[in-house]
């Protein structure tokens, strides 16, 4: 006899969740493309992929996301950062959504949240749609059967895309809501059918709940060299950014791609999967990503596709350029069994720099580490949030303000901590544009960023010749193998020098204005970095 893939003494009747039509618990992935199929919700695509369109939310709503304010977290909580919601307009809107629910099949899947045993969180999930199902199976980690057995969720997150909040009665700001209850351990997700909600909000969890135990969590992809899972290597950065296409490096091995923590032992992911950029993408840049595109299981996220022949059309972003891919790490074929790693050795901060005014590559010393963390200084890129239609120039704090429930200060004095400790060099990568700002110089060629990461990595770009850069003191080089000279020094990628004087001015006081915040919150070292 079969394992019994829910353990019986927690179905959804035990948590108050009743009336329900049929409660389908753990199904695998051809059963929930099956149930997707026969729902409507999406078609099968070329490999056995699932394509799927998210309808008008193709990216985050963050200004949709409430935190509930309870005593308990009260004195914990970045209130500037995160939206409150009243104890009572939360009840409010979980009773409501449980009414709605009533006489509905749903999904549900009982998954874990960090690949260390001792530290991770055990999540269930129950969806409206099969497909975000199949997707949160994708991206968090699977239980065994055995282990369904006797599986007891800590938190519990509830997705029901057709429910409709009413802002005046449960104090939210519109139709979609995303509500945290650290009390009741429950999150609520309304209105919207985009996938990456659901992984985020776990994230969130995370992000609240590992600093008290020492541990820091990070947005940010991560891989080690192959065979040694000690020469380990993490990348911050917000979407948009480079983490999955460059972590996905065939000459290393992938840990995860875009959530991990840094404890005591060493980094390990928080997920199962990965979530990948599809635009522009294509086999010659990054193959192994590439390769999912048409892998079973795959879900295919607002792409664009031939009716006849189901081809994928990578440069078309009529949707969104937010187009995605999700995706079982497995189906990475240098991906580590483990998820596990040891202390980095690297520490790579990726910003995409609009203004064109940061060079691809530069070494930091601590301190400036810790100022460009807080800083967290990048452009969001269009489709990764509703309403972003060009590259904005923005700081989020820690590469990662929306997803931080505490303050910053918390999370950077982990890291500065957790660097001290190992010595880990830091460097700040910039993909986004040279030889001009946006809409006169272009993209980083990735093949540069990649040449530049390797002797990163492997420790020879440590013996090349540096400069000190002029407007921020960091040191970068002047030569490197494979990388024309003249990228390595962003000024003379500009036609006219003067206008890039005058850019790197103007970033260089955003910079100081945004840093303000933290001038009594610092260390002196850094509070000397913020200076220059």
């Amino acid at each position: 006899m079969s394992e019994p893939r829910v353990n019986p003494n927690c179905r959804l009747e035990d948590q108050g969740i009743t009336g329900l039509g049929n409660v389908h618990y753990n199904l695998i992935e051809p059963a929930l493309i099956e149930a997707a199929l026969q729902r409507g919700e999406g078609k099968l695509g070329n490999g056995g992929t699932f394509l799927v369109s998210t309808g008008s939310h193709t990216g985050r709503s963050p200004k949709d996301k409430f935190v509930v304010r309870t005593p308990s977290v009260e004195d914990s909580i970045w209130w500037e950062n995160n939206k409150p919601m009243s104890p009572e307009a939360f009840d409010t809107l979980h009773a409501d959504m449980l009414a709605h629910m009533k006489g509905k099949d749903y999904f549900v899947q009982d998954l874990f949240g960090g690949a260390d045993p001792a530290l991770r969180l055990d999540v269930r999930v129950v969806t409206e749609l099969a497909w975000h199902n199949l997707f949160i199976r994708h991206l968090l980690r699977r239980p065994e059967a055995a282990e369904l057995a006797t599986f007891l969720p800590e938190f519990t997150i509830i997705n029901c895309p057709s429910f409709k909040a009413d802002p005046a009665r449960h104090g939210c700001r519109s139709e979609t809501v995303i509500a945290l209850n650290f009390d009741k351990k429950l999150i609520l997700i309304g209105n919207t059918a985009y996938a990456g909600e659901n992984k985020k909000s776990v994230f969130t969890l995370l992000n609240y709940i590992l600093p008290s135990k020492g541990v820091m969590p990070m947005h940010c992809s991560a891989n080690h060299a192959i065979g040694n899972p000690d020469d380990s290597a993490i990348f911050f950065g917000l979407s948009g950014t480079g983490k999955t296409t460059l972590s996905a490096d065939p000459s290393r091995t992938l840990i995860g791609d875009d959530e991990h923590g840094w404890s005591d032992h060493g980094i390990f992911n928080f997920e199962g999967g990965c979530y990948a950029k599809t635009i522009n993408l294509s086999a010659e840049a990054e193959p192994e990503i590439y390769a999912t595109c048409s892998k079973f299981g795959t879900v295919i996220e607002n792409m664009v596709f031939n009716e006849d022949t189901l081809e994928l059309d990578f440069n078309d972003n009529s949707i969104t350029d937010n187009m995605r891919c999700a995706y079982p790490l497995e189906q990475i074929s240098n991906a580590s069994e483990t998820s596990l790693g040891g202390m980095p050795k690297n520490v790579i901060m990726l910003t995409c720099d609009a203004y064109g005014v940061l060079p691809p590559i530069a070494r930091l010393t601590p301190a400036q580490a810790m100022y460009h963390f807080l800083s967290g200084f990048t452009s969001k890129t269009p489709g990764t949030e509703v309403g972003i239609v060009e590259p904005t120039p923005t700081f989020s704090t820690c590469f990662g303000a929306p997803f931080m429930p505490r303050r910053p200060e918390v999370y950077g004095k982990l890291l500065q901590e957790k660097i001290n400790a190992t010595g880990a060099t830091c460097w700040l990568v910039n993909t986004g544009w040279t030889g001009g700002a946006f809409g006169t110089g272009k993209r980083m060629p990735i093949k540069a960023t990649r040449a530049l990461l390797t002797a990163a990595l492997d420790g020879s770009l440590n013996e090349v010749e540096f400069r000190k850069d002029p407007n921020f003191g960091f040191e970068v080089p002047v030569s490197v193998p494979g990388v024309e000279d003249k990228l390595l020094d962003p000024r003379q990628t500009w036609a006219d020098a003067d206008a890039y004087d005058a850019q790197a001015k103007k970033l260089v006081g955003m910079f100081s204005d945004n840093f303000a915040q933290y001038a009594d919150k610092i260390d002196d070292d850094v509070r000397a970095a913020a200076i220059g």
